[in-house]
């Protein structure tokens, strides 16, 4: 098992920047991929960035440029740093891992960007 814990959401204003993190516990070796992903009212959860373990970062094409995902393998935890926020980031982030074939979610964070 994989526990996973957000935290870093908040209210900013267009322009402004946020930096969630994600504390991972539990069973961490053999994780695939740690990510982030987002889901805004009425539409589908959608991934925003993905370590590939091994090597590689994905990116949504919508923030690229804009959001950098990093880790501290020291702190077991995961970080999003999200700049330049637009109001269509508005939505609930998830962190999330793959471990041996099996997702693990956590609770999500709301990020509110007004305009």
């Amino acid at each position: 098992q994989v526990q996973l814990v957000e935290s870093g959401g908040g209210l900013v204003q267009a322009g402004g920047s946020l930096r969630l993190s994600c504390a991972v516990s539990g069973s961490i070796f053999s994780i695939n991929h740690m990510g982030w992903y987002r889901q805004a009212p009425g539409k589908q959860r959608e991934r925003v960035a993905t370590i590939i373990t091994g090597g590689g970062i994905i990116y949504a094409d919508s923030v690229k440029g804009r959001f950098t995902i990093f880790r501290d393998n020291a702190k077991n935890t995961v970080y999003l740093q999200m700049n330049s926020l637009k109001p269509e980031d508005t939505a609930v982030y998830y962190c999330h891992a793959l471990r041996s074939g099996s997702d693990y979610w956590g609770q999500g964070t709301q990020v509110t960007v007004s305009s």
